[in-house]
């Protein structure tokens, strides 16, 4: 094998997995056809489970500074709409997303809701858009070791029970195991024949950086019109076109400033002038699934196994998810440890959640349209939203912090198992997320429990383990937490002894036998 895993695409889906694998050792090419990082305008923020996932390996620091350096920015969009009239402004007291173009009052959000609590300093962290993010986990790849070859465009490949030929115009590549990246119109997906299937695109979006006259006419934020919606800022010149007269006829043809303009002034009826393109792209509302996300020694992640509209900036997110969660079980995999089926649970918890996702993007469009039902059902959704319920509610949606897995850890699990781990300060004052920078799992003793400790005797290639109290929470006695920070075991000081046999349940089930080996064979297909 010339690499343990080829990754087809170096978006932020691909690097977040090969950062992954490497992080376990694992032997990784990623093959990118753009020659440098793509500056087109696209997702404009991460959501909870992203912002814990990059904490998690260390990365909270630079996230942060990002995440200032935006919010600058908006600051900035806000003085100039205000006219530099006013003082300093203020930045809304907690973001809470949009519904369908519906703004989310942060200021209802009903902090207290245990679901939005346990996120750490990670909770902090939302305003990341796309381009600086792929910059820093391409330096961050670069740091690993992970080899990235750009202008490099997979044409074909050929799979087999041993491995897969990866071919790239005129060479050929031999990898144990080739993940599709690619995005929404992946070549992996499509030469490997996985079934896509969905609802066809009945809408034509257009999200550019601008500039332009006349903008002074148009409303801030997300507006609706009786022929369509657009959002104008939280940059200057940012703006965004919802038409839903059909699909673009040509989803390829170039983005012309006349093309935009046309939009503009369709959906917002304002005589604006673009007099500039900084970036723009087109969307639609198609919105298809992978039947499976594998097949074979074959598999995609992010766009390549879904696709949908952007409303509500779920599609990064959902990418980071699927390379989170397959990275570790890909490494196992590879490395030759991982019990079996471990690598079928990628498809059954993550799958689930791109359903979901679909069915979240499909509603929002609905709801959008310029018709007399659809523009009733939005004042009930409106009135809903403008109450702490309805706000926590979809704010709750939009963070991502109702994402569970089924984990199958036993009778009587504890409420944590299934979810994202808590980022319990520990009283030797680390935190939870400091123990997962290495991408190892972590067994966490919480109650110097010899018993706990014992057994995960034969692990320790696999999981770390670490005794300490954590203060504010007493009642917990341990936490198995997966690499990819999803809780496998947890139980309380009063339940301990009986929790214990759990605890080897799940160690096996997740991380194999007892002193296996951290090196190996490659796993057969």
């Amino acid at each position: 094998m010339d690499y343990d895993v080829v990754v087809a695409g170096a978006g932020p889906v691909g690097l977040t997995l090969a950062c992954e694998l490497r992080l376990a050792g694992v032997d990784v090419l990623v093959v990118e056809r753009l020659t440098e990082v793509d500056t087109t305008i696209k997702a404009g923020a991460i959501n909870t489970p992203s912002a814990e996932a990059f904490y998690r390996r260390g990365l909270l620091p630079a996230l942060a500074a990002i995440q200032q350096e935006n919010l600058d920015r908006i600051s900035g969009f806000m003085a100039q709409q205000q006219g530099g009239r006013g003082g300093p402004v203020k930045m809304p007291p907690k973001f809470a997303g949009h519904f369908a173009g519906i703004p989310l009052n942060g200021a209802l959000l009903d902090t207290a809701d245990p679901d939005l609590a346990g996120a750490g300093p990670a909770g902090d962290i939302g305003f990341i858009p796309q381009e600086p993010l792929e910059r820093l986990l391409g330096a961050r790849a670069a740091e690993l070791g992970v080899e990235v070859r750009r202008g490099v465009e997979l044409t074909g490949f050929d799979a087999d029970d041993e491995g897969v030929t990866v071919h790239t115009g005129g060479s050929a590549i031999r990898a144990g195991w080739l993940v599709g990246c690619d995005g929404g119109r992946s070549t992996v997906r499509k030469l490997g024949g996985f079934a896509f299937p969905g609802t066809d695109p009945s809408i034509t979006g257009h999200q550019a950086m601008v500039t332009m006259e006349g903008a002074e006419a148009l409303g801030k934020g997300w507006n609706r019109t009786p022929t369509g919606t657009y959002a104008h800022g939280p940059f200057p010149g940012r703006i965004l076109t919802v038409e839903f007269d059909g699909p673009p006829a040509d989803r390829d043809a170039p983005i012309t400033a006349e093309e935009l303009q046309a939009a503009l002034r369709n959906v917002s009826g304002a005589d604006v002038t673009v007099t500039a393109v900084q970036t723009a792209t087109r969307f639609t509302d198609n919105a298809r699934q992978a039947a499976d996300y594998r097949s074979g020694r074959v598999l995609l992640a992010g766009d390549a196994a879904h696709v949908h509209s952007p409303f509500g900036g779920q599609g990064l997110n959902l990418g980071i998810g699927d390379a989170m969660n397959l990275g570790w079980k890909l490494a196992a995999t590879v490395r030759g440890w991982a019990p079996e089926g471990l690598l079928d649970t990628y498809t059954a918890e993550r799958h689930p959640i791109g359903a979901w996702v679909l069915e979240w993007t499909r509603a929002q469009v609905a709801l959008m349209r310029p018709e007399s039902h659809a523009m009733a059902l939005r004042e009930v959704v409106a009135e809903f939203s403008d109450t702490v319920a309805g706000t926590t509610f979809f704010a709750k949606k939009i963070s991502g912090v109702w994402q569970r897995y089924d984990v199958m850890a036993g009778p009587g699990d504890h409420p944590l198992v299934g979810g994202s781990a808590p980022d319990l300060e520990l009283a030797d004052g680390s935190r939870l997320a400091d123990h997962l920078h290495g991408g190892r799992a972590l067994l966490l003793d919480l109650a110097d429990a010899p018993g706990v400790r014992a057994a995960a005797e034969g692990y320790g290639d696999r999981v770390s383990v670490v005794t300490a109290a954590a203060p504010e929470r007493p009642e917990l006695a341990g936490l198995l937490v997966r690499p990819d920070g999803f809780t496998a075991w947890a139980a309380d000081t009063a339940s301990l002894p009986e929790a214990t046999g759990a605890l080897g349940g799940a160690l096996t089930r997740w991380f194999g036998a007892r002193a296996a080996l951290s090196t190996g064979p490659r796993a057969a297909a």
